[in-house]
């Protein structure tokens, strides 16, 4: 199928697909210089980029995970380190959830009397005293 086939039937703008491609993540079945053609499983790839991108992998750890074919080659390790991070993330954004939550529903006359408000203000400090030694922005998130 040609480029404008895949892009309808993926979503993706021909010039995603044609970056895909000159990365090494996709292949087409005609010479260089000739309007790009893909074979099927091209679908199934495109599909493969797209959940690796919404778990957070970048471009290229996703193509050490493709083989020349195309196929998958799942680097296991990686993808536990990933759903590792991504439980932290999790967990640092429940806490903030509901800090701002007993924030929003604090019944103190105001919330510098409110002791658990003084202690996510302390937690909230030391996270970004932390976060700036080792590099990350807010909420520990690398910059």
């Amino acid at each position: 199928m040609d480029i404008s086939e895949v892009a309808r039937r993926t979503g993706l703008p021909a010039s995603t697909i044609r970056f895909y491609a000159n990365k090494g993540l996709i292949a087409s079945t005609r010479p260089a210089g000739q309007r790009r053609h893909f074979s099927a499983a091209v679908l199934d790839q495109l599909a493969l980029i797209a959940l690796g991108q919404a778990g957070g992998l970048s471009l290229d750890e996703i193509a050490s995970m493709l083989t020349p074919d195309g196929s998958p080659a799942v680097d296991r390790p990686l993808l536990s380190a990933k759903a590792d991070e991504i439980d932290a993330a999790i967990k640092r954004l429940r806490a903030v959830s509901q800090g701002l939550r007993h924030a929003a529903e604090c019944p103190a006359a105001t919330h510098m009397q409110c002791p658990t408000f003084r202690r996510l203000l302390r937690i909230a400090s030391e996270r970004e005293k932390k976060g700036r030694r080792a590099g990350n922005g807010p909420l520990g998130q690398p910059q």
